[in-house]
């Protein structure tokens, strides 16, 4: 029997994983989520915002967990208070990057490939905490946090069911207004930048997580813990 802990397990990446993971009998699924859903058999929701210390915290002790996958989007702040916590809840954690972490290159990106924190000569954005080098600087807390319990998935961009973006707008600030033909607003680069084959179902990346997870859920139960990357 495996306890496996999902924070923000119902946006359009999560709710692929839990039923994925639901599918097995002997794991035993716990999702966060700020609105209401229905439990199933083997999984169930706990109502609340797990940005919410006083919230998150008994979830955390609330028993020994297996896994922990984190959805949740953080700012680096944040993130830096609770990830020992986090790492000494779990046995295994999967913490959500981004390969929007990468810079810009003509060649195909690697897992070792440049990141935007770690070439980027312009002060100004250097002093944000954007998506791209907030998840960036992420990864290194979790580098330097001296635990090795820890995976790294950076998924490129997804769309679902629910969710189609249009560079970083989400569908909701930009497809009602195309529908009805109006203007769209949005960054030249955005304009001037094809990216073909980049787009994945959530689905599709949750089906490899998921194949990779059974392999991490395997490696944790024996007591071997470990530090790795996966991208999409």
């Amino acid at each position: 029997m495996s306890n496996i802990l999902i924070l923000g397990g119902t946006g359009a990446m999560g709710e692929h994983l839990v039923h994925l993971l639901g599918q097995d009998s002997d794991n035993h699924i716990y999702v966060t989520s700020r609105t209401v859903h229905k439990n199933q058999a083997n999984v169930s929701y706990h109502v609340g915002n797990a940005h919410d210390d006083v919230f998150l915290f008994p979830l955390l002790k609330m028993q020994p967990w297996d896994v922990i996958v984190d959805f949740m989007a953080y700012s680096t702040v944040d993130f830096y208070n609770r990830v020992g916590v986090l790492l000494e809840s779990t046995k295994q954690y999967m913490f959500l990057s981004s390969s929007r972490v990468y810079a810009s290159q003509e060649s195909p990106i690697r897992e070792d490939s440049m990141r935007l924190l770690d070439v980027s000569h312009d002060s100004i954005y250097l002093k944000t905490d954007e998506y791209a080098l907030a998840k960036a600087r992420q990864e290194d807390i979790l580098r330097k946090s001296g635990k090795n319990n820890w995976t790294i998935i950076r998924p490129y961009i997804t769309y679902s069911e629910s969710r189609l973006q249009l560079g970083v707008l989400e569908k909701e600030a930009w497809l009602y207004r195309a529908l009805k033909g109006r203007t769209i607003v949005f960054s030249r680069d955005v304009l001037e930048t094809m990216s073909p084959g980049v787009l994945l179902h959530s689905s599709v990346v949750m089906k490899h997580i998921h194949k990779h997870f059974i392999l991490q859920l395997l490696r944790a139960t024996h007591g071997v813990k470990f530090s790795t990357y996966i991208w999409m």
